[in-house]
């Protein structure tokens, strides 16, 4: 009994210090986390007052970047910016559908008997941005100083001013280093990317309606160059469709002088009806690829730049770099100590 009762004491003492030593442990983790939360309070306190003790910094380099950023923005001219909503022109399918089975006849011979003005304005978009349209379209009706030279812009009386290191006004001549001797010509690749960089395209894939605007510091050559765009893709798609009717008129008037049969001659004078009828439409119709449902027009509000952003913008840079540079004192001051 006496050794029963001892051992029954030696389990309760063993139980009772492991729960001693459990209660320890925790005691020790909740030290060890509560002295933790110590150290990052004092860490914090510590970079903060690093911070404040380097304020001057902060605040030289912030004003110093926002005086930088104001003066900058303001030295940027307003840029304005003229767009045109157009409507595709519908095909006319009246000509195709009468036609019935010379259609198929016409293809044969290269015809096409389909109507001119619908479905291009997929091309016309594409065709926009080409060089080659550029060359033939735009450049022989821009004043090209207008796109390379713009300094500034006075709405008082309407007039550019010209960077003299680029064009020289009064002699109309490109120059280098402000000196007329040396006169340099632009290439039109490299107008036509200056030109592009100033073009905004957008198309509406579920309506079909295409906007077009172009980008300056003068709003009254914005929308004159934005007509201009729209007036040439017309102009352009109205030629080539004309050149290819008349030619295939004048291929149907040498078969029907050829032939001697009588049916043979009768489907040629029905295909020089349908491309009579087709060159008739391309001649009559004012817009041929695009029609303006709301025409550009000289706008009185700048799209940019924005100035209050650009300033916000130096603010921002000149408190991230002094916070920064206090920072890597501070490392550094630590890795010696």
């Amino acid at each position: 009994m006496d050794s029963k009762n001892s051992l029954d004491l030696g389990l309760k003492k063993n139980k009772l210090n492991i729960k001693n030593c459990i209660i320890s442990i925790m005691e020790i983790n909740n030290n060890s986390s509560y002295l933790s939360n110590i150290d990052d309070e004092i860490d914090l306190k510590h970079l903060l007052k690093v911070l404040w003790d380097g304020k001057w910094l902060i605040v030289f380099l912030t004003t110093l970047f926002s005086i930088i950023a104001v003066i900058y923005s303001l030295s940027l001219p307003n840029i304005y910016q003229s767009k045109a909503l157009l409507s595709p022109v519908g095909s006319q399918n009246s000509i195709s559908q009468s036609s019935g089975g010379l259609a198929g006849m016409a293809g044969l011979a290269g015809i096409n008997l389909s109507s001119s003005g619908g479905g291009k304005q997929e091309k016309a978009i594409a065709k926009l941005t080409t060089l080659s349209f550029f060359e033939d379209n735009i450049l022989p009706n821009i004043f090209l100083p207008d796109l390379m030279a713009v300094k500034a812009w006075d709405a008082s009386t309407n007039t550019i001013a010209y960077d003299e290191k680029i064009f020289n006004n009064d002699t109309q001549a490109w120059v280098i280093n402000s000196q007329i001797q040396e006169i340099r010509s632009i290439s039109p690749q490299s107008s036509h990317k200056a030109f592009l960089s100033k073009l905004y395209i957008y198309t509406d894939t579920y309506s079909g309606f295409a906007t077009i605007g172009v980008e300056h510091q003068s709003p009254y050559i914005a929308k004159a160059w934005t007509k201009l765009i729209v007036d040439q893709l017309n102009y352009f798609f109205r030629a080539k469709d004309k050149l290819e009717a008349q030619a295939s008129m004048d291929f149907l008037n040498a078969q029907i002088a050829q032939t001697g049969y009588t049916e043979i001659k009768q489907v040629i004078a029905q295909l020089l009806q349908q491309k009579t009828q087709q060159l008739t439409l391309i001649e009559a119709s004012e817009f041929y690829v695009f029609s303006y449902l709301d025409p550009p027009a000289v706008m009185e509000e700048k799209i940019g730049p924005t100035r209050s952003k650009i300033s916000i913008l130096g603010f921002v840079l000149g408190a991230l770099l002094g916070i920064f540079i206090i920072l890597i004192q501070f490392i550094f001051a630590n890795k010696k100590n």
